[in-house]
């Protein structure tokens, strides 16, 4: 399920991209960056529409997902409904 991310408090979305890029542990080259610079950069995704949030109610867990996948997404929650 895709959540909207203009309808969570900032501190709520902060914590969400915070958690998931320290899980990721992404490799950015020789130079380091710093979570708040790794913060700003997913936010910035999410603004282009590059990203999404998504909810899955089995694992209870948020993560963010290329746009890509959105139309996956979707498709699976409808057949998921019909069952």
């Amino acid at each position: 399920m895709q959540i909207p991310v203009n309808k969570l408090a900032p501190e709520i979305l902060d914590s969400i991209i915070e958690e998931t890029v320290t899980r990721e542990g992404t490799e950015y080259g020789e130079q380091e960056v710093s979570l708040a610079a790794k913060v700003q950069q997913v936010r910035k995704q999410l603004e282009r529409g590059e990203i999404f949030l998504s909810f899955d109610p089995i694992s209870e867990s948020c993560q963010l997902l290329p746009i890509e996948y959105q139309a996956e997404l979707e498709r699976e929650e409808l057949e998921q409904g019909r069952e």
